[in-house]
């Protein structure tokens, strides 16, 4: 256990930024699925931009890789084109 008063608070800040880290990319892999289980065309295309807007800004925060956002959004806009 850490022992100084600093490392103690950045225990802590730690522990609720990985919570909050957890909960935002759950919350965007569980839109990702429920955008793929989607069949109605003009619905999927406003959800898209939903999901698109979560998957930048766990990119900008570099809760995923860059190239992981993009590789997952153009699978998804693929998706979208082909309903």
């Amino acid at each position: 256990m850490a022992h100084h008063k600093s490392s103690q608070k950045r225990i802590r800040q730690d522990n609720a930024k990985r919570l909050r880290n957890r909960y935002y990319k759950k919350s965007t892999r569980t839109a990702i699925k429920n955008l793929r289980d989607l069949t109605d065309k003009s619905e999927a295309e406003k959800f898209l931009l939903k999901v698109i807007s979560m998957i930048d800004r766990l990119s900008k925060n570099n809760n995923i890789h860059k190239n992981k956002a993009s590789n997952l959004k153009s699978k998804l806009t693929k998706h979208v084109a082909t309903l």
